[in-house]
């Protein structure tokens, strides 16, 4: 895989967000030439310190995925996307569903169209969640599992995915998909919950606060260190086994949030947790135990994740130490 990427054009939408900025780092250690498309709106997950390191080596267009003249512009001449960019908030895709609607639906059909017209040999992964399954009628999650989400948010993704996949079997654009689980690391939102509960864990726990847990802390979940992401969507970029196909992440490290808050307290000098009640708006929302099945993947591309939670945590912890002014106003 190393040496498929050296030359290669790659854009990346969402490229200055979290993952896509870890990804970006990677594909520029690999030799690709890299295109960052990212709105930089100030809700989403869009942040320059996370290409600092990286800024002089890639291209930076400042655009939104729901701008389609732009898009036909910047997929002219690439051999990959990485489609990462889009609203992750449940809690803001049932307060502004219409947004939702727009960037997680409209504009991937619209990216989808432009390919079409400009670029049908395009290379193409689409990052989808987790959260579009539901409440799971069974554990571990696998891709039969029904689609049954209880948020906005999911209903979105799950078209967003289904036009990847019809734009694969229709006109030969060659799409995978990949359901991502609870992805953290270095880079990842931490000023507020839009993009995980964990990143917001963090910054409490760096500000002496104590962790809050919902509900009783027994909640199971897992969850996939960023550079394991990364290995995943750089396998199913370069896999022809992947066109077409739908792939869960996940871990088999699985743990109850009560425990993984006693992780993180551990890691974190004088670092406390308290369980506290469900905010209604979340309640409503919550899926119980998660869980995923990833043999499909492990066993068709050969992926499983390698970083162990409490390595990745302490990597994410120290990384925030060492950046907090960068991510949230630390002078409050």
């Amino acid at each position: 895989m190393t040496h498929e990427f050296a030359g290669r054009r790659v854009l990346i939408t969402g490229g200055i967000g979290f993952i896509g900025s870890n990804l970006a780092r990677a594909l520029v250690q690999l030799g690709a030439q890299v295109t960052l498309a990212d709105s930089l709106i100030p809700q989403y997950g869009g942040n320059l310190q996370n290409i600092a390191d990286i800024r002089d080596r890639v291209t930076v267009n400042v655009c939104d995925v729901r701008d389609r003249f732009a898009f036909e512009y910047l997929l002219r001449d690439q051999d990959h996307l990485f489609n990462l960019a889009g609203q992750t908030s449940h809690l803001d895709s049932m307060t502004d569903p219409q947004t939702d609607l727009d960037i997680n639906a409209a504009a991937q059909l619209s990216i989808l169209e432009a390919c079409r017209r400009v670029n049908p040999g395009i290379r193409l992964v689409f990052a989808s969640t987790r959260q579009l399954y539901g409440r799971p009628d069974y554990l571990p999650v696998d891709e039969k599992h029904p689609i049954r989400p209880v948020d906005v948010n999911g209903i979105n993704k799950f078209a967003g995915e289904g036009y990847h996949l019809l734009y694969s079997s229709v006109y030969g654009i060659r799409a995978s998909v990949l359901r991502l689980t609870n992805t953290y690391g270095p880079g990842m939102r931490v000023k507020d919950a839009r993009q995980t509960f964990l990143g917001i864990w963090i910054r409490q726990l760096l500000e002496g606060q104590a962790i809050k847990v919902f509900g009783d802390g027994k909640q199971l979940r897992d969850f996939n260190f960023v550079d394991d992401c990364v290995d995943a969507l750089l396998r199913a970029a370069t896999d022809d086994t992947a066109v077409g196909k739908v792939y869960n992440l996940g871990s088999s490290e699985v743990v109850s949030l009560g425990d993984l808050a006693a992780l993180m307290t551990g890691l974190v000098p004088g670092g406390r947790a308290e369980i506290v009640p469900f905010p209604p708006e979340r309640k409503a929302i919550d899926i119980g135990d998660y869980y995923s099945d990833f043999s499909l993947i492990r066993r068709e591309l050969g992926w499983s994740p390698r970083v162990d939670l409490r390595t990745g945590l302490r990597r994410s912890i120290d990384y925030f130490r060492a950046n907090a002014s960068h991510y949230w106003d630390t002078s409050a």
